[in-house]
Parts: C-alpha cells; sequence; structure tokens
C-alpha cells in the first residue's frame, strides 16, 4: 500500500515569474510529501478601447485554477470546441441592488480589496472587465462566508501581484471542523501573448493582427475546490472564467467559459438531484439546450480513461461562449456563478452530523487518489502549466486535496455502496 500527503505552507505572494506563473515545479516525480500552497494566479481587468467582436477561441483547464486554465487555453488549440448559442430565451437584464450600488460600496463586501484599483473600476464600470471582475469577487465573498458560516473556521486571505501585470486573491481554509481544505480563488491578469500562444490560435484558422507583433491579453476568473473531511459530503468544483484579445485595430476577441461538477465519495440520488436540478433551472433561463448539453460536455472532459470511469458524477462544463452577443453571454455566466452556494451547501449541511466508519474513510482516500490522478493526468490547464518554464506550481495544484491514497483496490462486493459509486462513475448518469 502506498499513500502519499500532500501538505500545504505559506510562502511569499510575489510571483517570480517571467511568463504567467511562478516558480517552477522540480522534483515532482519521486517526491514523497510535496508542500504547496494552493492559490489562484490572475490578471488585472485591463480593457483597451475599441470596438469589440465575438471570438471563436476555447479556454480550457477547468480544474486547475484560473492561471492554470489560461495557460491549459493556450496549450491546447487543437482540442478547442465551440458552443453555439444561437437560440436563445430573452433576458431582460435586471440589475439587482449590489449591482445598482456604487463600486466603491460594493467592494466592502469582498474578502479583499479587488486586483484592479477601486478607482479604475469606477471609471470603467461599463466594460466587460469590469463587470467579470466584480462578478468573481462577489463570488468568491459569497462563497467564502456560506463556507465559514458552516465550518466556524476563518479563510486566510492572501492578495498577490504578478510582475507581467495583475494578480489575485488566494483565500484557503485549511483543517477545519468541516472541510480538510477548502480554496477560493480569485485571478485577474493581463499582458501580452507569447508566439507560442499566437501560433497555437492561427494553426485554428484564427488570423490575429497585433500591434508591432504584440498582443494584448486580458484573462480573469474565479475557481474554487473543496475537499470536505466527512466521507458522506461530496467535494465539490467550480469555475468560471473570461478571456479578452486586443487586435492591432483596438478591437477585441473575447469569450468565456467555465463549470462547476460534483465528486461525491457515496452515491446520494437526492443530493445529485438537487445539485443537477439547480444547476439546470440556472441554465433554462438562457437556453432550452444548454444543460443537457453543458452536462454531457462535462461527462466528457472530467473523464479517467485508464480507470475507465468519470472523476465524479459532473455537472456542467463549457467553453468559448461567444454569442449571440457579450451582455447575454455574460448574463449565463452570472447565473450559473450564483447556483454555487445553493447547489452545495444544503447537501454539506445535511451530511454534517453523518457518523462515518474507518473503512468509509479509507475509501474516501482512495477515491481522492482518482482526484489526483485526473487532475495530474489529464487536465490540460495543470498538464500545461506543470511542462511550462517559470510555471507556479502553487496555483496549478491548488485543486489537489490535502489528503489522498494509492493502493491495490479489489473489486468492492456486489450489492456495497462501494459497488454503487463505482458503477455511476462507469456509466453516467441522467439526473434531472
Amino acid at each position: 500500500m502506498a499513500s502519499i500527503v500532500l501538505l500545504s505552507v505559506k510562502q511569499t505572494a510575489q510571483t517570480k515569474a517571467k511568463r504567467c506563473l511562478g516558480s517552477r515545479l522540480k522534483g515532482l516525480a519521486g517526491a514523497g510529501d510535496l508542500n504547496l500552497r494552493f492559490m489562484s494566479h490572475g490578471t488585472a481587468g485591463r480593457s483597451a478601447a475599441g470596438t469589440t467582436k465575438r471570438g471563436a477561441l476555447a479556454f480550457s483547464g477547468a480544474v486547475a485554477v484560473t492561471a492554470a486554465a489560461v495557460v491549459g487555453f493556450l496549450a491546447n488549440a487543437n482540442h478547442f470546441q465551440r458552443a453555439e448559442m444561437a437560440t436563445t430565451i430573452p433576458q431582460k437584464a435586471k440589475k439587482t441592488k449590489e449591482e445598482e450600488g456604487d463600486i466603491a460600496q460594493r467592494c466592502r463586501g469582498f474578502m479583499s480589496v479587488p486586483v484592479t484599483d477601486i478607482s479604475v473600476l469606477e471609471k470603467r464600470k461599463d466594460e466587460m472587465s469590469t463587470k467579470m471582475e466584480m462578478l468573481i469577487m462577489e463570488t468568491q465573498a459569497e462563497f467564502c462566508k456560506a463556507l465559514e458560516e458552516v465550518d466556524g473556521g476563518t479563510f486566510k486571505v492572501d492578495k498577490w501581484q504578478r510582475k507581467e501585470g495583475g494578480g489575485g486573491i488566494s483565500c484557503v481554509m485549511q483543517d477545519g471542523k468541516v472541510f480538510e481544505k477548502a480554496g477560493v480563488n480569485v485571478s485577474v491578469v493581463f499582458g501580452y501573448l507569447t508566439e507560442e500562444a499566437a501560433k497555437q490560435m492561427r494553426s485554428r484558422g484564427k488570423v490575429l493582427k497585433g500591434k508591432d507583433g504584440k498582443l494584448p491579453f486580458c484573462a480573469m476568473g474565479v475557481s474554487s475546490v473543496i475537499h470536505p473531511k466527512n466521507p458522506h459530503i461530496p467535494t465539490v468544483h467550480f469555475n468560471y472564467r473570461y478571456f479578452e484579445i486586443e487586435e492591432e485595430d483596438g478591437s477585441k476577441q473575447w469569450w468565456f467559459g467555465g463549470g462547476t461538477d460534483l465528486t461525491p465519495v457515496y452515491i446520494d440520488r437526492d443530493d445529485a438531484f438537487l445539485f443537477h436540478n439547480t444547476l439546470k433551472e440556472a441554465c433554462d433561463k438562457h437556453h432550452p439546450k444548454y444543460y443537457a448539453d453543458f452536462k454531457k460536455w462535462c461527462d466528457r472532459y472530467f473523464y479517467v480513461r485508464h480507470r475507465g470511469e468519470t472523476r465524479g458524477i459532473g455537472g456542467i462544463f463549457f467553453d468559448d461562449l461567444d454569442s449571440p452577443n457579450q451582455e447575454e453571454v455574460f448574463n449565463f455566466v452570472k447565473s450559473c456563478a450564483r447556483t454555487v452556494v445553493p447547489c452545495y451547501l444544503p447537501i454539506v449541511r445535511k451530511h454534517l452530523n453523518d457518523s462515518f466508519t474507518q473503512e468509509e474513510k479509507d475509501w474516501q482516500q482512495v477515491r481522492r487518489g482518482r482526484y489526483v490522478e485526473f487532475n495530474l493526468v489529464y487536465d490540460r490547464g495543470v498538464k500545461f502549466g506543470l511542462a511550462t518554464p517559470g510555471s507556479r506550481i502553487e496555483s496549478i495544484l491548488m485543486s489537489l486535496p490535502l489528503t489522498a491514497r494509492w493502493e491495490y483496490m479489489h473489486e468492492p462486493g456486489k450489492g456495497s455502496r462501494e459497488a454503487e459509486m463505482l458503477e455511476v462513475l462507469r456509466n453516467p448518469k441522467e439526473w434531472v
């Protein structure tokens, strides 16, 4: 029997990366215990003047933190998929009281001051980069406060800067009463695409004309992975992000991506229904096919091929959303982001006092090993980030659990709850 323990330690927040991420991964293979800092790497939502046009490039790497997703997108142009928004249900944008308030007032409820200066956000309040930065900050704060309320612990907040432009806010709660490890990260980064990234995009037939050979970009998002102590409380992951590229004439290509997925240790059909139905209701407000299409996409993406099973029971996953117009896509992403509390916290509260055996805890550790396998073997953002010189591994590996276990596992006995879970993972179900 072999086991691996992943620990989190405090490190400096200041990145020394020359590209998108910080310190390079060294000696991962053969490492017994890995000392990691789980946080996100990001960029300040900077919108240059100019008209906006729709882009057709996907943004991948959902399971890694936002920055890893950015680099994963750049590395996997040949795997891009397109999500069409040909017909939508008309939505009248109704501003909430929070959205109607001034930006400075709304920022008082965040976990930290935003990455972008409040004065800049005020001046650019009608730009999509500002709207998205405010949304991801609000999502982070809402989710962190809900988790603190149920756990009784407090998130440690680390605001960091990126030398090349932008920065992020890392919120981590570890060894709490309910959560073994909870990370909720925001990143807002900007700068210039590398030549390699531009080549990847051009290989897709996209004509990108940069000024003096440079292509300014802006990327931002919120990303979270929650690993509870009790094996009857599932792990949850979500990531919502926005990407802009400015061309020579000042026009912009833009797109959104994201999703939310659930990874239980034991299947609870009522929990699965609540989770999926909450996501479906959010999707149905915008397009009748969104939930079905994005659930299938999620099941395909989070598939562990060498095990022949999905990582969990799915949820939704989408990329490259760029039509029919920017405001409608943003409203859809906003609806999805606002499900993160109602689709998960009721499940947590339901199982807070569930008792469990050592055998059930061992099964949780084995399932976490599968979670790690997917992240390190298949996730495009993680793979590219780890292979990129100058990468910040603490950001890339935030999604890993604090502890996990690998051992030879006999097929669970027929009729057992473990066997039931494997059946669901090997044959994805429809929950709503």
